[in-house]
């Protein structure tokens, strides 16, 4: 065998050595090498909270026209107290005005005094005075309240002050009867439909977390 030969076949032999080592050192495409990395795909749900969070907000534009005079109002109020909620005074000022109501038909204003400004308590006193005064005694069940919905606010960026209207619709029954037991107002075995609109007032930003009834009407 000539040396050509011998010097060929040496070199195929270390060509095959350093094949075999790389291959142990590197791994071969198909058993080690990590499919390539994409790029994440959008996150829908993502988007669709930032375009919510930037958006209009429901608590105000639920109870008052986008872009109205109310709303803009309760967006300021909730500048001046983050806390508040349009809906969850909605809901206390449903409570509020079921127990101010059946305190003023009982003629039993005290419980719910701190719930209203001086001038109202003091109208709606005159009127239970007046009733005492002739005699009457009055029986009330509240049977329920149809509707609550906000019909304006206002705030005053000056003092801090916060109004807010609410129309509500209830129905109950009561009567009023004079010293001989005899019904002079009102109907004990009909249920009477009564509609009132209420404002009701407070400082934002205030410790006191109570609203007080400032104005009535119908």
């Amino acid at each position: 065998m000539s040396n050509d030969i011998i010097s060929l076949l040496v070199l195929a032999g270390i060509a095959i050595f350093l094949i075999l080592r790389l291959r142990s050192v590197l791994g071969t495409r198909e058993g080690f090498e990590k499919p390539p990395i994409q790029a994440p795909l959008p996150d829908a749900r993502k988007g669709r909270f930032e375009v919510i969070e930037g958006g209009p907000d429901r608590d105000i534009t639920d109870h008052a026209p986008e872009g109205s005079d109310a709303a803009r109002a309760l967006a300021a109020m909730k500048l001046a107290e983050p806390s508040f909620s349009v809906s969850e005074f909605l809901s206390g000022a449903r409570g509020a005005y079921e127990m101010i109501l059946i305190a003023f038909e009982k003629g039993d204003l005290g419980g719910v005094k701190p719930f209203m400004s001086r001038e109202v308590y003091d109208t709606l006193a005159d009127v239970v005075a007046a009733r005492a005064d002739r005699g009457l005694t009055v029986t009330a069940e509240f049977m329920g309240i149809r509707e609550v919905s906000l019909q304006d606010a206002e705030f005053d960026r000056e003092t801090g002050e916060g109004e807010v209207t609410v129309r509500f619709a209830s129905e109950l029954v009561s009567a009023a009867r004079n010293a001989a037991g005899e019904v002079v107002e009102g109907n004990p075995n009909e249920v009477r439909r009564q509609r009132d609109v209420w404002t009701f007032a407070r400082k934002m930003g205030s410790a006191d977390p109570n609203w007080q009834l400032v104005a009535t009407g119908e």
